[in-house]
């Protein structure tokens, strides 16, 4: 049954029967679940083993799952007293990431057979309800992530005896760990980070002895850890003691927790050298010892190195001034993939046993005082894709077998690593997460040391390469225009050098590069237009007196700026003016015929086609062709009228401040008008405008397209060879922006009916240009960020028809390809053409970020692209596993997954298997529909 308990936003209880042994069971997927933890560690809080969908005991009710989804704040009172009644003897209840959720309704302490509570990511305040505390049959209790606060000592979480989870992590409890913790005997996890919790642990905790994980990181805790006997904990699996203020040395006890996989003591006061005890930890995988007061260098790896299961190890910040150990007798780490002795001041040269860690993929020496060269066993190192020696003092020329290190050669090698490989609890610092190793870039940093000569030309056979950083060193020589061939760079800094020669043209090609810096150099020439170079600071380009550009003081072809002359130079010049002079005069008195010639003709074009509509004055010169401003008529009410002059008003004059998007057409800009209204303008870039009658024609056929999906357009503007289009602005930005770009908080969380909506509104607006619209349109750059949100959540296909139109008769279009990395089908890599079905691929990778939560192609990674790791997933069974953990557990898993059938269809490599857009319509408007059609046929 459903039980409404406020009309419209409503809490749903989704009952099955009674909730008691008495009632009639109905058993479905939805009702016998398993609970998963954030953090990838399988729950059975109800007695199932993982994968199984039955209950251990037959005579053990299914669990009655309780969802309160969009609840108002003023229906609190009688929402709390509904839910109350209608979980009586409910197992399990979970309270989504939802807006209007304020407090902890204290009435769930009555639900006297309520096992699993979860209500993370939500906006949850104030402190946790005494009541609460009276449902002693809580197994898992999971607040993590909210605004909750108070002191835990004040609390009745001793009278919980029964937990077995307790995770309040990303929250404001302050004050000290209670020293009865000690009396939850039955507890596994504990997850109290990201708090303000003080003072030292209580030796109690040791009592906890079947604990798998603590994780107290980011607090406040002091004091030694020798307090704790961590002896007793032999269960322990994850600790993780990060950033707080832990003084001493690490307790030896520590090293009696023989199932230690994953031990994180950074950025603490810890000193001492390593024990040789810690060898007793056989399954230890990840050690994390940064940011203390360590010693002996030498010591802390010759012990470490008898670590076989190791395969990341982070102890920089650690031996400071100590010599980086040469000795060849360090051998061992035969499964090591990260290494980071960063900033240890280390002496000495690059030491030869690295050459021997053989599956090192990341490698970490910058901040020390290292001397020699890069030695030439690196392109050894076959799996090695990022590298970071800056900021030591090694010389040389920069070797050519950096040039052949194979996992930055080949996209291929890239894409055929095993995902599982990467799946290290590496820590991403500024996110206050345990990251992948695929949140990494493919990094190669020389920077601040004293490299001298060329810049190989082989550099762009590094074809994975995401950040080239060779700034601060001596380089000489030209930018090689190879590095146009690293089509995956997002990073390239090579200022303070001394390079010559000019900015090779094609590197506005690089579509993916967002920072730019060739700053301090003696580079000459014109800086590159298009592509990415619209959006670089000014300060990229400082230092080069003779570099020239729109964006810079110095225009090109303008009066050279002067320079220091020699006697040469002066003679030169003196014998250039003697001969040129009567030139000069001739050339002066026919261009005053011609200027006069052409302001008649300007003053008489004017006239004629302004007709006195629009005034505009602007920045443009007046030698550019007449401004034209069209603001297409709204309904049938009179034509509104903008000009030019309310356009650069509106924008501060096109400042980059005003900038909220940019693509392969061109950067979009906000306009605040004066009537409060807000528009958005994308100003084209100028070597793709069409002339300004086809233009216009163009514009005027797009206008025609109107849906209530579609981001509406309203004018254009055309000021010279610059194009401008008017479009409605959206108050919460694109899709894009909201799945990636913003903080891990429950104000930025998408839930899964938002998400839902989303798909189904695109999907609206797809299917206008693609079956309604005469001739129909192929969008040609489907993607989320070409999805625009309003400030419900409406979804609006945004770019829609910048691609050429396509005739009714004609399946494709043959003009330039466009399109962005993840979302191009694989068709179109053989033949240049677009088409609906290639339209219907990117939309299917859209779909399957909704459903992840990941990006088509990881950002600064080299693991699988999206679409091939789902695939494959979904081929060994795992396909549940692919759905973005904050939506896991939720109860929407029926749905999401027939959303993921869909998806995988649109992404399938045979361009005629996949579905039509109006297939797929129909599929995402009939999910919740079909879905509870089938569970009534099951329980009928």
């Amino acid at each position: 049954m459903v039980t409404s308990l406020h009309p419209g936003r409503m809490a749903q209880i989704a009952a099955t029967g009674k909730g008691s042994p008495a009632g009639k069971i109905r058993q479905s997927p939805m009702s016998c679940w398993l609970q998963r933890d954030l953090r990838g560690t399988s729950q059975s809080p109800l007695g199932t083993s993982p994968g199984s969908s039955t209950l251990t005991s037959p005579t053990t009710p299914c669990p009655v799952v309780c969802r309160w989804n969009w609840c108002l704040p003023a229906a609190s009172l009688s929402l709390t007293s509904a839910l109350t009644s209608s979980m009586e003897h409910s197992l399990s209840c979970h309270l989504q990431p939802l807006p209007g959720l304020c407090s902890i309704p204290p009435g769930l302490g009555d639900c006297s057979m309520l096992r699993v509570l979860k209500a993370g990511y939500n906006n949850l305040s104030g402190k946790l309800p005494d009541e609460l505390f009276n449902a002693t049959s809580l197994e898992y209790l999971s607040f993590p992530n909210n605004h909750l606060h108070g002191v835990l000592d004040d609390t009745h979480i001793i009278d919980l005896r029964n937990l077995v989870t307790l995770d309040l992590g990303g929250n404001n409890f302050s004050g000290k760990l209670p020293d009865y913790i000690g009396q939850l005997k039955k507890l596994e996890e504990f997850h109290l980070d990201r708090n303000m919790m003080s003072g030292e642990l209580p030796s109690s905790l040791s009592n906890c002895t079947n604990l798998i994980t603590i994780d107290l990181k980011n607090n406040q805790f002091t004091g030694e850890l020798t307090k704790v006997n961590f002896s007793n904990l032999t269960n322990l699996k994850t600790l993780d003691l990060w950033s707080n203020n832990f003084i001493g040395t690490v307790p030896e006890s520590m090293y009696s927790c023989s199932n230690l996989t994953a031990l994180r003591l950074s950025n603490n006061s810890l000193h001492g050298q390593l024990s040789s005890r810690i060898g007793n930890l056989k399954y230890l995988s990840f050690l994390s010892l940064g940011k203390n007061n360590f010693t002996n260098i030498t010591n802390a790896l010759q012990i470490l190195k008898s670590s076989k299961k190791l395969t990341t190890l982070l102890i920089g910040h650690n031996f400071q001034g100590e010599i980086l150990p040469q000795d060849e007798t360090i051998g061992g780490f035969e499964n090591l993939q990260v290494l980071d002795i960063e900033g240890c001041n280390f002496t000495g040269k690059i030491p030869l046993w690295i050459s021997r860690v053989t599956n090192l993929e990341m490698l970490l020496l910058n901040s020390n005082q290292l001397t020699g060269s890069i030695p030439e066993w690196i392109n050894s190192l076959s799996n090695l894709f990022f590298v970071d020696v800056s900021d030591n003092s090694l010389t040389g020329e920069i070797p050519l077998t950096l040039m052949e290190m194979p996992m930055l050669k080949s996209t291929e090698n890239a894409i055929n690593l095993d995902p599982r490989v990467f799946e290290l609890p590496v820590y991403n610092g500024p996110s206050l997460q345990y990251r992948v190793l695929t949140s990494f870039p493919t990094v190669l940093n020389l920077s601040k040391n004293n490299f001298t000569g060329l810049i190989p030309p082989e550099i762009g056979q590094l074809k994975v390469l995401a950040v080239l950083d060779f700034s601060f060193n001596k380089l000489s020589g030209q930018i090689p225009r190879s590095i146009c061939n690293l089509t995956n760079l997002q990073v390239l800094d090579l200022s303070s050098n001394n390079l010559t020669g000019s900015i090779p043209a094609a590197l506005n090609s690089l579509h993916f590069l967002s920072a730019f810096n060739i700053s301090n150099n003696d580079l000459e020439g014109p800086i590159p237009s298009g592509g990415q170079f619209h959006t670089f600071e000014n300060s990229s380009f400082d230092g080069n007196p003779k570099l020239c550009g729109s964006m810079l003081t110095h225009k090109c072809g303008s009066t050279s700026i002067p320079t220091s002359s020699t006697k040469r130079d002066k003679v030169v010049f003196a014998i250039a003016f003697s001969v040129l002079f009567g030139g000069i005069t001739i050339l002066l008195l026919l261009g005053c015929l011609i200027v006069s010639v052409r302001m008649k003709g300007f003053t008489a074009k004017n006239r004629r086609e302004n007709n006195g509509d629009v005034e505009a004055t602007s920045s443009y010169s007046s030698s550019e062709q007449i401004l034209v401003v069209t603001w297409l008529p709204q309904g049938k009410g009179e034509e509104n009228k903008l000009n030019f002059t309310d356009i650069l008003r509106a924008t501060d004059n096109f400042d980059k401040e005003n900038i909220i998007g940019s693509g392969g057409y061109g950067l979009v800009y906000k306009a605040d008008l004066p009537d409060g209204s807000k528009l958005a303008i994308k100003k084209l870039h100028g070597e793709m405008c069409l002339m300004e009658r086809e233009f216009s024609a163009e514009v005027d056929a797009l206008s025609m397209a109107r849906h209530e999906n579609l981001v509406p357009l309203w004018g254009y503007c055309i000021q010279g060879n610059s194009r401008f289009l008017i479009y409605s602005y959206m108050e919460n930005g694109s899709l894009d922006d909201w799945l990636h770009n913003r903080d891990d908080d429950a104000t930025s969380f998408l839930d899964w009916p938002i998400r839902l909506k989303i798909a189904q509104g695109a999907s609206m607006g797809l299917s206008y240009i693609h079956d309604v619209c005469k001739p129909h349109i192929v969008h040609r750059d489907i993607k989320s960020s070409n999805i625009l949100l309003d400030k419900e959540f409406k979804a609006y296909v945004a770019d829609f028809g910048l691609a050429r139109l396509i005739l009714p008769n004609k399946t494709h279009v043959t003009t330039e390809l466009v399109g962005t990395m993840g979302y191009i089908p694989p068709e179109y890599g053989q033949a240049w053409v677009s088409t609906l079905r290639g339209d219907m691929y990117s939309f299917g990778v859209v779909l399957l970020e909704l459903l992840t939560g990941r990006r088509p192609v990881p950002v600064l990674s080299t693991s699988k692209e999206l679409v091939p790791w789902v695939l494959q997933m979904r081929s060994e069974g795992k396909q549940i596993e692919v759905l973005d953990p904050k939506l896991q557990g939720t109860g929407y898993e029926e749905q999401m997954l027939k959303v993921l059938e869909a998806a995988c269809k649109c992404v399938d490599n045979d361009q005629f298997r996949r579905p039509t857009i109006m297939e797929v319509v129909s599929c995402l408007a009939n999910i919740e529909g079909d879905l509870q059609t089938q569970k009534l046929a099951k329980t009928g």
